[in-house]
């Protein structure tokens, strides 16, 4: 079996499920690129908890964690099957790298999850197994979980982070001279762009202290640490692929790259 390879996706708003666009038109492009995984581990911007926590459900609910948008996007559901046996094998490797982890049997998907898969794999036929982030630990620690899992890329598991590659709500719909993004959030978004190009893994783990505008593209981490598990599980140094490069409401980048 060929390694399968791990994958970042900048997942934007829900509505991105039903609104067409750029971002919309890519990922519904996705899953023919990427073919069909075995099943997916995703890490989610929207499922924050202290400690790792892993969904072990068998049939995971799709949750709608959001409000004002149209009541047409709250009837979508992605009723892809959970894998409780991948599930516990996360569990072991996060264990047997020393990270503490907890299984939750009752967790459905955030819209971190279903809103880019019901593009990726619209026929919700590959089982997904949730991961949630940690808020209050750093970058490093997100590539430590990401190296822990890199051994399902050898049995056909595909890691995926979902989250942003820039994520500032206060600042929507401000845009550059020219209507495009302002220099901040274009600054950051082409630092991000190159250094994963390059292989630069120790200073995307620094970003906050070495990508210019950090703390003005992320108030908080939480969009921005799914990044680190497929760039973990690609190992140090693996230079990534970007698959998709625009900014939606000025300051939102829809960037995603591949590690092959």
């Amino acid at each position: 079996m060929a390694r399968t390879p791990s994958l970042f996706v900048s997942h934007g708003a829900p509505s991105l499920a039903l609104e067409d666009g750029l971002s919309r038109d890519f990922l519904l492009s996705l899953g023919q690129r990427l073919g069909k995984p075995r099943a997916i581990v995703c890490v989610s911007a929207h499922w924050e908890t202290p400690a790792v926590n892993v969904g072990l459900a068998a049939h995971p609910e799709t949750i709608h964690d959001f409000y004002g948008f149209p009541p047409e996007l709250y009837q979508l559901r992605y009723p892809a099957a959970g894998d409780p046996a991948l599930g516990r094998r996360v569990l072991q490797l996060l264990s047997g790298a020393g990270l503490p982890a907890v299984g939750d049997e009752t967790r459905g998907f955030d819209h971190g999850v279903w809103s880019p898969l019901i593009l990726i794999y619209p026929d919700a036929d590959v089982p997904v197994v949730e991961i949630s982030v940690q808020t209050r630990l750093d970058a490093a620690h997100h590539i430590k979980v990401g190296r822990a899992l890199a051994p399902l890329r050898e049995e056909g598991v595909l890691i995926m982070g979902s989250g942003s590659t820039t994520h500032n709500l206060r600042e929507i719909g401000r845009t550059g001279p020219d209507g495009g993004p302002s220099e901040y959030y274009a600054a950051f978004e082409k630092w991000v762009c190159d250094a994963v190009t390059q292989g630069r893994t120790e200073d995307l783990t620094d970003f906050e202290r070495l990508a210019p505008h950090a703390r003005r593209n992320h108030p908080t981490p939480e969009h921005f640490l799914p990044l680190f598990a497929p760039l973990g599980a690609a190992g140090d140094g693996a230079k990534g692929e970007v698959l998709n490069r625009h900014f939606e409401f000025g300051t939102l980048s829809m960037a995603a790259f591949l590690w092959a």
